[in-house]
């Protein structure tokens, strides 16, 4: 979980913004624009106080009264990723002289849409022929969770990961898929329970190469 400063309340006429709790950066932000940008808990908390008392709840009775709070270190940790860059995941390089398929399957992970603010979660199942460089197993995972621990919609998540191999890390071609399902459907609007999206992306010989492809796409999907 992210790390929250101590609560400080603003006094007087003190502007919030800067005596408030944040999150600092982590990473560069090449990968994540909004990375320098401050996680405000005190500002959270407020906010979701008055979306209580929007929809007619009293935030000050018994088990409402730290809700505010708790939502506010949830945002902290669930939109993490836009403190994080990677990128730098890819510094745990190996030269294997490896040239054969490399295949992880089954990755949890779980993201928040960015339209209705709801979770959705499932695996990730990454394929990539290396260009000269093996990457660190776990490190695929933790790209992952960079990218999906910010408000995502699940083709831009799938996207950035097949890109990020793709131009940083220099391999012959890289296939991601990804299925998931979405709160945003199951439990609002149409309310189809037991709905699952999937996505891919191919970069790289696995666009170009059908029978590259086949190959990947059948030890993604067993």
């Amino acid at each position: 979980m992210a790390d929250i400063a101590p609560n400080r309340q603003p006094r007087g006429n003190t502007d919030p913004r800067r005596t408030a709790k944040r999150v600092g950066p982590s990473g560069d932000g090449r990968t994540a624009p909004a990375a320098r940008k401050l996680i405000d808990i005190p500002t959270i908390e407020r906010a979701f106080r008055e979306i209580l008392i929007a929809i007619g709840e009293d935030p000050d009775r018994e088990g409402l009264r730290k809700t505010p709070a708790r939502i506010a270190r949830m945002y902290a940790e669930l939109f993490a990723g836009l403190r994080q860059d990677a990128e730098e995941h890819l510094q745990a390089t190996f030269d294997e002289g490896h040239h054969e398929m490399v295949v992880l399957r089954d990755i949890p992970f779980n993201s928040m849409c960015e339209h209705h603010f709801m979770p959705f979660e499932g695996k990730a199942h990454v394929a990539y022929i290396p260009g000269g460089k093996v990457l660190g197993l776990s490190k695929l995972a933790r790209i992952v969770d960079v990218y999906s621990h910010r408000p995502q919609v699940q083709e831009r998540l799938t996207s950035q990961v097949a890109d990020l191999l793709a131009k940083r890390l220099q391999v012959k071609g890289c296939a991601v898929v990804l299925e998931a399902v979405h709160t945003c459907m199951t439990c609002r609007g149409v309310k189809k329970s037991g709905s699952v999206m999937i996505t891919s992306a191919l970069r790289g010989i696995m666009q170009t190469s059908q029978s590259t492809r086949a190959e990947a796409l059948s030890l993604l999907n067993r």
